[in-house]
């Protein structure tokens, strides 16, 4: 619970139906930042803290605290609010499943201090919480079987590890992994990364991987694209039961 938000709306004489009018948002949503604590997007929450009378850091002091990148943060945010996920990796774990040394590992090689790259791992592990938490979103993720393949610059403990913990995650009820194999050849992924959020009032938005920053996609027909290529290289892939043979098999490779 967010008592500060809780106190602020009590004396504004606000309610979530009130706040979420005024703010432009569903009801449910707004109930969800005094109730759970869910933090809005940085727009909203400029909105609820005019509508309360109060400042953004009173309502909300952890974004001050926030370590992951500034232009990831409205992902991030759709993250916590969304009720499923659907994300397909051509190359890389996902970051919501990565353990903390391949996390690292990632990260190997860019032009960083090591502050700077315990502040993004802790931001990406801290990250995954929304999947321990009471209602965490379906997760459903689909991987390039090279994914399991290619080394961690020769850290094969690393790996191992990190194909353990994907087998743990894909036997949690609300997280289903599958494997595009690498006998498929060709197939639609090879376009690139992407990750589908769907929030509970049924919107759809984007999330798509580049070599800069990464682009929120929300314009409908780009949406539906994603849906459409998702569901082809979901067709290619293994079924639940057989992507975690075919981990635990990598997982063994890597004695």
């Amino acid at each position: 619970m967010n008592r500060a938000v809780v106190a602020a709306m009590t004396e504004a004489g606000e309610t979530a139906d009130t706040l979420a009018a005024q703010v432009g948002v569903d009801p449910k949503t707004a109930a969800r930042w005094a109730s759970h604590g869910r933090i809005p997007r940085p727009q909203t929450r400029r909105r609820v803290a005019a509508v309360l009378g109060r400042e953004v850091t009173e309502l909300w002091p952890d974004v001050l605290k926030r370590r992951e990148p500034a232009w990831f943060r409205r992902w991030v945010d759709i993250e916590r609010e969304a009720v499923a996920l659907r994300w397909f990796e051509l190359t890389w774990v996902p970051g919501l499943l990565q353990t903390e040394a391949y996390a690292r590992a990632t990260l190997a090689g860019e032009k960083l201090t090591t502050d700077d790259v315990g502040r993004l791992v802790e931001a990406r592990l801290q990250r995954q919480a929304i999947l321990r938490r009471d209602n965490p979103p379906m997760l459903v993720v689909v991987l390039d079987e090279l994914v399991l393949r290619r080394s961690a610059y020769g850290d094969r403990a690393l790996m191992r590890e990190q194909c353990e913990h994907l087998v743990a995650c894909g036997t949690h009820p609300t997280t289903t992994i599958h494997v595009v194999p690498a006998s498929v050849g060709m197939y639609p992924g090879l376009g690139g990364p992407f990750t589908l959020a769907e929030l509970d009032d049924g919107s759809v938005l984007g999330h798509a991987d580049s070599q800069a920053e990464a682009k929120i996609i929300d314009n409908p027909a780009d949406v539906a694209t994603l849906g459409r290529r998702w569901e082809r290289i979901r067709g290619e892939a293994l079924s639940r039961t057989q992507s975690l043979e075919l981990i635990r098999e990598a997982a063994a490779s890597w004695t």
